[in-house]
């Protein structure tokens, strides 16, 4: 016969197992339904290249999207691991929380309510395998700090480095942890953690030096902006509250940051908490600070804010109430997008979840077997290999634009002097066909013969330059060919010609460009071979501070990204 304590346990948890069944179910259709995001297509290529790492991200979302792509391919797919992993954090959540007898409808409407957890339910980016690892992470560390043992410290080993493999956003997590409770130095076991997860991570940073560190100059140097947007700041709480619940939001939050620090746990929440909203703000004055970036803050957060309902014994008897309305509201904007009302498909990044499946159907047809070839974004090249289940797209990222995991794919190599289809949204009078379908306008013609040099690479040892106004200069460039087969530059009967350019860029763009002497096209390089090049050029009579690149360009593209920027004043 079971005990009244057991049963009363049972009664508790009933309404969290109904919970997580209904919230299983909605998100599974949602996955099933919804055509994949331009970022979801991303991450399915990474699928198909599977490694220690890659331009963006650390490998984990990569295997999520592998594991259910191998059991079927399509959207729901492709999210499953996201749906199953979404419902198992929010129960490992209640489960954390039960130490604090925390009021089983006050969880269900805190979570239910928060409008992030709702996006990430079943959209698979970074952010699912890292939500889910952070909340075990804070199971097994709530553990830990009652229970200082070996067996635990090898837990969190691997999961701190599942984590690490999940998103760089991990580091905050970790780091704040360590700031609420300095003691954690003293213990032997802590430092085995630190050693455990750093062995399990050396594969991620090998895969980083092997290809010149590219996350790091990419999310340390590139993605900063020189001017300063005020409006980045000013948006962030806003958007933040969002994400917390549209209606509760700011009752969330005002619940968390009011709580009374009882023990070393409630004190993590509330730094790691803290610590990262605080982070991405100032995060702001160098560049956009995107919504989902806190994800791993709510849940610090809504753990916080349920402590705080229990320590306060009755929350306002409006709560529940408002807390429904904000359910209800978000459930029937799922509802929208899962129906597709055009009131709703309309909506700023909504928009881009209908039509593509159609859109790549329609070029499929134009295309054939050849390579398509997409300008400036890897997020239609991946959509289209996604629905076409084909690796025949390619993102040309040119000058203009920011490198991404396809300057590092094979892709590139396959396609050279081949036959392949280049389409744009942007019309010009070289466009020879135009395709207009619920995906937009595109255009597209045929490129015979096609050379890129993607992966070239020009460096100089020069990252600062001072320069006199219409002066002749000379500069001593390192051209290196990382291909696994011989690049030769000559233009001779060659369909499209190369040409190597300077070129300089200004907040406005690019303002000039001086092209290379002839001697340029007589290079010859043999795979991984490098040669010295001294490019000679008048520099621009306009005085002021530039941005120097250089740049590959043949027809008809826009010229790629071959070296890293150089800062340039002209005096």
């Amino acid at each position: 016969m079971l005990s009244s304590s057991t049963q009363k346990a049972e009664q508790t948890n009933k309404p969290i197992w109904y919970f997580l069944l209904c919230w299983t179910i909605l998100n599974a259709i949602q996955a099933y339904t919804l055509e994949v995001h331009a970022d979801e297509a991303y991450y399915w290529m990474y699928s198909r290249f599977l490694d220690w790492g890659y331009f963006d991200h650390p490998p984990m979302v990569a295997l999520f999207i592998r594991i259910g792509d191998s059991i079927m391919h399509n959207e729901l797919g492709l999210r499953l691991m996201t749906v199953l992993t979404s419902t198992a954090s929010i129960y490992v959540l209640w489960l954390i929380l039960k130490k604090y007898a925390v009021n089983v409808w006050a969880f269900i409407l805190v979570i239910s309510g928060t409008f992030i957890f709702h996006i990430y339910g079943f959209t698979t980016t970074p952010d699912a395998p890292l939500f889910f690892s952070a909340v075990l992470f804070y199971y097994f560390y709530q553990k830990y700090i009652d229970e200082d043992s070996w067996t635990l410290a090898l837990i969190l080993g691997v999961v701190v480095a599942f984590m690490l493999y999940s998103k760089y956003h991990a580091v905050l997590l970790i780091s704040f942890t360590v700031i609420s409770n300095i003691k954690l130095l003293k213990r032997p076991t802590f430092w085995a953690i630190a050693i455990f997860a750093a062995i399990l991570y050396i594969p991620h940073i090998l895969w980083q030096a092997a290809h010149g560190y590219p996350s790091v100059n990419y999310h340390l140097y590139e993605q900063a902006v020189k001017i300063y947007n005020p409006e980045n700041s000013y948006l962030y709480i806003p958007g933040q509250l969002l994400m917390a619940g549209p209606v509760i939001g700011w009752f969330v939050f005002y619940s968390a940051f009011t709580i009374k620090i009882k023990d070393a746990f409630i004190r993590c929440l509330l730094v790691n908490g803290i610590g990262t909203f605080a982070f991405f703000f100032f995060s702001t004055f160098r560049g956009e600070a995107q919504p989902h970036w806190t994800l791993i803050a709510f849940a610090s957060l809504v753990m916080l804010a349920l402590i705080r309902f229990k320590q306060l014994a009755n929350v306002p008897k409006w709560f529940n109430t408002v807390a429904i309305i904000n359910v209800a509201f978000i459930v029937t904007l799922r509802m929208g997008v899962l129906f597709a009302w055009p009131v709703i498909t309309q909506i700023g990044q909504i928009k881009s979840y209908y039509g593509f499946k159609e859109w790549a159907g329609v070029i499929k047809q134009k295309a054939g077997d050849n390579y398509v070839i997409m300008e400036n974004g890897f997020q239609n090249p991946s959509k289209y290999n996604y629905y076409t289940n084909s690796l025949k797209a390619f993102s040309y990222d040119s000058r203009y634009y920011r490198q991404t995991q396809y300057d590092i794919w094979p892709i590139e190599d396959d396609m050279q002097h081949k036959r392949a289809f280049y389409l744009t949204n942007i019309n010009n009078p070289t466009i020879t066909d135009s395709i207009k379908i619920k995906a937009g306008n595109w255009y597209g013609k045929w490129v015979n013969d096609v050379r890129t040099y993607q992966k070239i690479t020009i460096t100089t040892a020069q990252t600062h330059l001072n320069l006199l106004a219409g002066e002749e200069t000379a500069i001593d460039l390192t051209i290196a060919n990382p291909y696994p087969y011989t690049v030769d530059f000559s233009n001779k009967g060659a369909q499209n010609e190369v040409v190597m350019g300077a070129c300089f860029f200004t907040i406005k763009g690019m303002m000039y460009a001086r092209k290379s002497g002839d001697d340029f096209n007589s290079i010859v390089l043999k795979p991984g071979e490098s040669t010295h090049y001294k490019f000679h050029m008048i520099v621009p009579e306009t005085k002021g501070k530039y941005e120097l690149m250089f740049s590959l360009r043949t027809t008809p593209f826009l010229g790629s990204k071959n070296s890293r920027i150089i800062d340039l004043e002209i005096k």
